[in-house]
């Protein structure tokens, strides 16, 4: 217990006791059923029971109605894997690729030339401009249903350069069953991402269970048309809004109207977005997902130039925000792992 008084607040401390004193396997299980069997038993698994335990029991002190439990969720890196690149920079390279042969012009474009290499060194040298622009070559110019289509179809058969695997089976199984067991319980699972929202939303539903209308992410600028007699909404070639940050509390606000109670991310990206759940008064659960484990995914955070956790790693210690060590929490990182369990 000397080391986790060190990682959770008083209030996690004095709910771990009572919950632990009222269930002495000490594994969150309860009713002979284990709501998180991909995680091992650790001070995090118990934490994450214990707080759902608490906001659901009508005789808690801290109970929270149905309508106050909101929960958060990234998307890269705390949901699926993000290396070595976000998944999104694959479709937008793939894409790339099959729109090359049309576009002639191409052939002495610098940038577009590094793609088709898959000299993805070279392309970060392009920041920010490079990659706006290769967003607005191919996720722009066609109207939002076109978009869905092409994403739909892509995601079913793309692949992951080092794996071999499926995208949609990098997903990580521990973080599903968390979702579920949130789901349950009566919690709105959100994700609030960086990622583009109309890329994520095809397939969250099916992947996730979480539905097209709790997706928020960054935005394309959109324009109201008629063709033909059809109304559509067009994609035009600028970003209307980075989702990211602090924009993430702001989306939040916006889209959703309420404080969550419960918010996990990954990497400085998501600071604000657990700083504005640690705020709500009463019982609440900020959370980061620790890439520790370089044999079964990848281990990185401070100096990665992807998912970089370094001002998280010290607010996590200073707040007792939860922080999940992927090594020693979890029994398997990826669905596929279940087979050897």
């Amino acid at each position: 217990m000397r080391h986790l008084t060190k990682s959770l607040t008083p209030l996690f401390l004095i709910t771990l006791f009572l919950f632990s004193a009222c269930n002495p396997q000490g594994s969150g299980v309860r009713g002979g059923k284990d709501p998180l069997p991909s995680w091992n038993d650790t001070p995090r698994k118990e934490a994450l029971i214990a707080f759902v335990t608490t906001v659901t029991s009508k005789d808690s002190a801290d109970y929270l109605p149905p309508e106050a439990r909101v929960a958060v969720f990234d998307n890269d890196g705390t949901l699926w894997s993000e290396k070595p690149l976000y998944f999104q920079l694959y479709f937008i390279f793939d894409r790339i690729k099959a729109l090359a042969p049309q576009h002639p012009e191409w052939k002495k474009d610098k940038l577009i030339k590094a793609v088709l290499k898959n000299d993805i060194e070279k392309v970060r040298k392009f920041g920010g401009e490079g990659l706006a622009r290769l967003m607005a070559l191919t996720q722009a110019g066609m109207t939002t249903e076109d978009f869905e289509a092409i994403v739909s179809k892509w995601i079913k058969t793309a692949r992951h350069p080092v794996t071999g695997k499926l995208l949609t089976e990098m997903i990580y199984q521990p973080m599903l069953e968390l979702i579920r067991y949130l789901q349950e319980n009566d919690f709105r699972v959100y994700i609030v991402s960086g990622g583009g929202q109309d890329f994520m939303r095809p397939w969250t539903l099916a992947t996730y269970g979480i539905p097209v209308d709790h997706v928020i992410g960054s935005r394309q600028k959109l324009e109201y048309e008629i063709i033909g007699e059809r109304p559509v909404l067009m994609r035009l070639p600028e970003v209307a809004f980075v989702n990211n940050e602090s924009g993430k509390v702001v989306s939040i606000h916006r889209f959703i109207g309420r404080k969550p109670v419960l918010a996990f991310g990954n990497s400085d990206g998501d600071i604000q977005m657990l700083q504005w759940t640690w705020s709500v008064k009463g019982f609440r659960l900020a959370a980061f997902v620790h890439h520790t484990d370089a044999k079964r995914e990848w281990a990185y955070d401070r100096s990665s130039a992807i998912g970089k956790l370094d001002t998280g790693l010290d607010l996590a210690r200073k707040y007792g925000w939860l922080m999940v060590d992927m090594k020693k929490d979890w029994k398997v990182i990826y669905p596929s792992g279940l087979k050897n369990n």
